[in-house]
């Protein structure tokens, strides 16, 4: 088959998995390009030895494999929850924040060898393809962008199978899980297979990093986390790194069933999509962090970042990483998480995890307000001033209302306009 188009070189995206395993080749076959791969450790905790002997069996002429673990929580991860992000109230983003990274990764490494192309082997389908593009588009134009799912004639596994048996690409399981999954250090996701039927019940056997409520200890835990200016530094009292707090967070949080989400979510391309996440060391961070920020910051700083947070969830979902916006609102959290220092405690017990204790230099609940004298602080006299001017429109209202009818248009409710026929 001569190739589409003149391409010398492209980077690929490659995980050592049947379908990028397929695509070094196809690549070759259809793009006549040298191909190198790409892939990122994100602690995804699957076999990474020997992924570059199959990458060059499969016909490319090198490998980059490359640790990305302390990046991703630094730079992805820890900005995300320091600014509340959840996409449709209960995703906490593991797939959607790790693809931006993995596709800078790509842009880089493409211009360290020249290539004038990119590759990825996300389906037509779903986000990821626009989460690989963006990333790429702002970050470097000029690449040409090679999505083969949306180009080449295999549709299924078997189809797969037979393409990577006629072109000798080393394949070592034939046999595929009934989910689709995507696993992180931040969390394991789970679609398709029995997931379709939204009135399905997962099958336990289907979790792999969390316990059911009911196998969880009959024993509560207690967790302190401490955070400095947003970001966690301390599990109970022990200083650790970035990795080793949401390793460490994950065991403890597994175990006692916490952090798994079922949810259907609207997807970006327009249809909706069932995910169940396994997330047990990010949902305690979250409730941690949530501790912390209801006793630093003061009220309008935290009800406009509940806003902002919608946001940024939305921009990380779609892909939208690396746009003007989201810097913006990174610079916005910034200043919100200038004081949110301190310890949360937690309670975990059976799948739930609860707020018990927080404290911080920083807290705006302050008891000792309470030994001053009355005219310091809060003279209770001044409320009756207070509440007059708070609910003027309302009483200006009411009069306009008295005035016309003699009386509130609250005083007597219709409760006719409630009858359904």
């Amino acid at each position: 088959m001569s190739p589409k188009k003149s391409v010398n070189k492209a980077v690929l995206a490659y995980s050592g998995g049947l379908d990028t395993s397929c695509i070094v080749p196809w690549l070759v076959e259809n793009y006549g390009c040298e191909v190198v791969c790409f892939c990122a450790n994100l602690g995804q905790e699957e076999e990474l030895s020997g992924l570059e002997a199959k990458a060059l069996a499969s016909g490319a002429s090198k490998l980059y494999l490359e640790d990305l673990r302390e990046e991703f929580i630094t730079n992805y991860i820890y900005p995300t929850l320091m600014a509340g992000a959840i996409y449709e109230r209960d995703y906490l983003l593991g797939t959607s924040f790790a693809r931006p990274l993995i596709a800078k990764r790509l842009v880089e490494i493409a211009e360290i060898e020249g290539a004038d192309a990119v590759a990825h082997g996300a389906t037509g389908k779903g986000n990821d393809q626009v989460r690989f593009e963006l990333t790429v588009m702002a970050l470097n134009p000029r690449l040409k962008i090679i999505a083969p799912w949306r180009e080449w004639h295999i549709r299924s596994r078997e189809d797969a199978l037979k393409y990577a048996t006629e072109h000798n690409v080393p394949v070592t399981a034939t046999l595929k899980s009934i989910y689709s999954r995507d696993r992180n250090i931040w969390h394991l996701s789970h679609e398709g297979g029995g997931l379709e039927d939204p009135w399905y019940e997962p099958d336990e056997e289907m979790f792999q990093i969390s316990a059911s409520a009911e196998a969880a200890p009959n024993d509560p835990e207690y967790v302190e986390i401490y955070f400095e200016q947003g970001v966690p530094k301390r599990v109970n009292g022990v200083a650790m790194g970035p990795i080793s707090v949401i390793s460490t967070l994950n065991k403890l949080g597994g175990k006692h069933g916490i952090g798994r989400v079922d949810l259907v979510e609207n997807r970006l391309v327009g249809m909706k999509s069932r995910g169940v996440y396994e997330t047990p060391g990010g949902a305690l961070l979250y409730r941690g962090h949530d501790a912390l920020e209801q006793i630093c910051l003061d009220k309008q700083t935290l009800q406009y970042k509940q806003m902002i947070a919608l946001k940024y969830a939305e921009l990380t979902y779609n892909g939208q990483w690396f746009t003007p916006l989201r810097d913006a609102l990174d610079a916005f959290v910034a200043v919100t998480q200038r004081r949110v220092t301190g310890t949360a405690r937690l309670k975990l017990y059976k799948g739930s995890v609860t707020i018990v204790g927080r404290k911080s230099p920083f807290s705006l609940y302050r008891d000792d307000y309470a030994t001053f004298g009355e005219e310091d602080v809060y003279n209770q006299k001044d409320a009756e001033g207070f509440i007059k001017l708070f609910g003027l429109p309302m009483k200006v209202a009411a009069l306009l209302d008295i005035e016309g009818t003699g009386r509130s248009k609250y005083r007597e409710p219709d409760y006719t306009v409630f009858k359904r026929d």
